[in-house]
């Protein structure tokens, strides 16, 4: 099978941004990895390459991993660990999601853009849409619509 995922990147707050969109999209988080967890001398893929460097201890809890299933695609992502440097957040990635009705598209909206910055209501486009663009709380620019046409 054949899938597209997001993976998001934060500065330890994975936890608490994955937490908001599990209340707004519901699912069930498929894996939780705190960096506590990870054996000793590992080497670790995706998100980090801490080989020979030690977590620091306020950073134990720190998700290593963490994927929430979103119908069939799972939403991913980590904390970086101060090592690795900062996460510089920007406008280069946006996640689409395409919603089942209006109504949907208008609950996961109003989640999404509580306490974030909305970039352009959700409203009919010309191309016959129902679409709006906000940036979440953690800074992460979402797309939201609904299109009868392509349910």
């Amino acid at each position: 099978m054949r899938a597209l995922n997001p993976y998001l990147n934060f500065n330890g707050t994975t936890e608490e941004a994955f937490n908001h969109y599990k209340s707004v999209f519901g699912g069930e988080f498929q894996m939780v990895m705190r960096y506590k967890d990870i054996p000793k001398g590992e080497v670790m893929d995706g998100c980090v390459d801490m080989q020979d460097q030690e977590i620091p201890k306020e950073e134990e809890n720190y998700i290593m991993h963490i994927s929430l299933m979103i119908g069939d695609s799972a939403l991913m992502g980590c904390d970086v660990p101060s090592a690795m440097g900062k996460v510089n957040f920007g406008n280069s990635v946006s996640i689409s999601f395409s919603a089942e009705s209006r109504e949907d598209a208008d609950r996961v909206f109003a989640g999404l853009s509580e306490g974030g910055k909305i970039m352009m209501p959700m409203g009919d486009m010309f191309w016959g849409a129902y679409f709006g663009m906000a940036t979440d709380k953690f800074g992460i620019d979402w797309m939201v619509s609904f299109d009868k046409n392509y349910q």
